[in-house]
C-alpha cells in the first residue's frame, strides 16, 4: 500500500520570523548609529551602506572600480579556487576513505599541510606566482580543499558495513563496492563539504586579495580601511555575505534534487 507524504503547513508566524529577525537586526543597527551609541566614524548605518551601494554601481571613486567589477573579480577568483578544491579534494577524500594504498600515500602529507593557515602561504605564493590571479586562486584553493578531503573521507568511512559485506558475498569487487555503495553513501557528507568549503573560500578571499589587488571585494574592504570609510568596509563585507548566500542556495537546490533522485 502506498502512502502519500503529508505536508505540514507552517504557521504564518513561523514563516514571518526570518523577516522579523532581519528587520529587528537592521533597525537596531540604525538606531545605534542614529543615537550615537557608536560614532558614525566607527560604524556606518544601514542607510549609509545602502546609499553607497547605489552609488558604487556608477561611480568608481574613491577605490577606482565599480561595485560590479569588484563582485565579478571576486566571484571569478573564489569560484575558480572553489571549483579546483572540489575537483581535487572530493576524489582524493573518497579514495583515501576506501583504498588503503591511497590513504597511506596521501594522509601523512595532508595531515602536515592541514593545520597551516592559508594566509601563511602568502609569501611563498608571491615567489611562485607573483601578484596575479593565480596566486589568489591558490590561497583560496588551499582554504577549500581541506573540508572537501575530510568530509569525503569520513563519508566513505561511515558506509554501512552490512552493505559492504553483502556486496562481497555476491562477488562484488572493491571498485564496484566503492562506486556503487561507498560513493552514494558518502554524498550527504560530500554536499556538507561543498557548503563548508564555500565558507572557507569566501573567508580566504580577503586574504587572497591582499596580494597587491586593485579590484575585488577584499580590495574594497582594504581600501575602506585605508581611507577610514566604515560604510565601504561594511559594503564589501555584506556583498561577500550575500554572494555566498546565493551560491549556498544553489548548492542546496542541487543537493536536494540529487539526493531525492538517488533515494527513489
Amino acid at each position: 500500500m502506498a502512502y502519500e507524504q503529508v505536508k505540514v503547513k507552517t504557521p504564518l508566524i513561523l514563516r514571518l520570523l526570518p523577516i522579523l529577525s532581519i528587520i529587528t537586526f537592521f533597525g537596531t543597527w540604525q538606531l545605534v548609529v542614529d543615537w550615537e551609541i557608536v560614532p558614525s566614524t566607527m560604524l556606518a548605518s544601514p542607510i549609509q551602506i545602502f546609499q553607497l551601494f547605489l552609488v558604487k554601481w556608477t561611480e568608481v571613486n574613491p577605490d577606482g572600480a565599480l561595485l560590479s567589477q569588484h563582485i565579478w573579480t571576486s566571484v571569478q577568483e573564489a569560484f575558480t579556487g572553489y571549483l579546483l578544491a572540489l575537483l581535487v579534494g572530493i576524489p582524493l577524500g573518497l579514495a583515501m576513505g576506501w583504498f588503503i594504498v591511497v590513504e597511506g600515500l596521501s594522509r601523512p602529507i595532508f595531515e602536515m599541510i592541514r593545520p597551516i593557515p592559508p594566509v601563511a602561504w602568502i609569501p611563498l605564493v608571491i615567489f611562485w606566482f607573483g601578484i596575479g590571479i593565480s596566486g589568489k586562486v591558490f590561497i583560496i584553493w588551499i582554504g577549500g580543499i581541506v573540508p572537501c578531503v575530510i568530509n569525503s573521507y569520513e563519508g566513505v568511512r561511515m558506509t554501512n558495513p552490512t552493505l559492504i559485506q553483502m556486496a562481497r558475498t555476491y562477488g562484488a569487487t572493491d571498485w564496484q563496492i566503492f562506486k556503487q555503495i561507498c560513493i552514494p553513501s558518502a554524498l550527504p557528507m560530500v554536499f556538507g563539504a561543498l557548503q563548508i568549503a564555500l565558507a572557507c573560500c569566501w573567508t580566504n578571499l580577503v586574504a587572497a586579495e591582499l596580494l597587491a589587488a586593485d579590484v575585488g571585494l577584499g580590495f574594497l574592504i582594504t581600501m575602506g580601511r585605508k581611507l577610514a570609510l566604515p560604510d565601504m568596509v561594511l559594503l564589501g563585507m555584506i556583498m561577500i555575505g550575500l554572494t555566498g548566500v546565493v551560491i549556498g542556495v544553489v548548492i542546496n537546490y542541487f543537493e536536494k534534487r540529487l539526493l531525492a533522485g538517488i533515494r527513489r
